[in-house]
């Protein structure tokens, strides 16, 4: 799908705020309520607004402690059997395949270096793991909900 400056900009809108209006984006891109509705409508038709979410803050509800853990995984490990391992652990905040020595890098948060521990010792438990290597964030320098073009 061939996106236009506008519709980058009503992307742009609804990262930034997505309980924004169809008028108040509408003013932001010199378009009506409705054609922006259109445009939002085509967006989500098409797959590329997948979805409108809260996006909390994981020091507001406590979870202060947060690691990338590389896996090592047996052999015949598919992206699958990975996918529906990590969503069985709450502390899984994202989980992607990797090229390099490790198989997939896991994203973690927690309450503290207790229930880090715990998380990760649960994740070395799935069958496949046959290895894991841990850095803990020490501070967040950038973190963006999504990549947005840059409007025409």
């Amino acid at each position: 799908m061939q996106l236009d400056g506008v519709d980058q900009r009503i992307i742009a809108s609804l990262v930034a705020d997505a309980r924004a209006s169809y008028a108040e984006i509408g003013s932001r891109v010199s378009l009506s309520a409705p054609a922006v509705k259109r445009r939002v409508d085509r967006l989500r038709a098409a797959g590329v607004i997948r979805g409108f979410t809260a996006v909390i803050d994981p020091a507001a509800v406590g979870w202060n402690t947060e690691a990338f853990v590389e896996l090592f995984c047996t052999g015949r490990t598919t992206p699958t059997q990975i996918t529906v391992a990590t969503r069985r652990h709450p502390e899984v905040v994202a989980a992607y395949t990797v090229s390099g020595e490790a198989d997939a890098l896991v994203h973690l948060r927690a309450a503290d270096i207790a229930h880090l521990e715990q998380a990760l010792e649960r994740l070395r438990a799935e069958p496949f793991v046959t290895s894991t290597r841990s850095m803990i964030v020490l501070s967040r320098l950038v973190e963006s909900p999504t990549v947005v073009p840059a409007p025409d």
